[in-house]
């Protein structure tokens, strides 16, 4: 069986929206997750935004995406994090 084409071509920037709880170290910690799979990302191109009340942080991270697989473990380890609500 022949696996569908991706739509994506690689490599290209993609964005990566992350969501969780406000806390210490939710930043600094999905940064690291980021950097994991992508050792070129630049943590200080990271784009944050609070929720109206504060309690949830918005973090986009646009990587230089290199194959589905990346994207894929990428994806795998945010979405297991304890600390994310959300990955879009």
């Amino acid at each position: 069986m022949h696996d569908a084409e991706s739509p994506l071509k690689f490599p290209t920037p993609f964005p990566i929206k992350v969501m969780g709880l406000t806390r210490d170290g939710f930043a600094q910690a999905m940064s690291e997750i980021v950097l994991r799979h992508a050792p070129d990302f630049d943590a200080a191109t990271t784009e944050m935004r609070s929720s109206r009340a504060g309690k949830y942080l918005s973090l986009t991270f646009t990587i230089n995406a290199t194959s589905r697989e990346q994207l894929d473990g990428l994806y795998r380890e945010l979405t297991s994090n304890p600390m994310v609500a959300m990955v879009l």
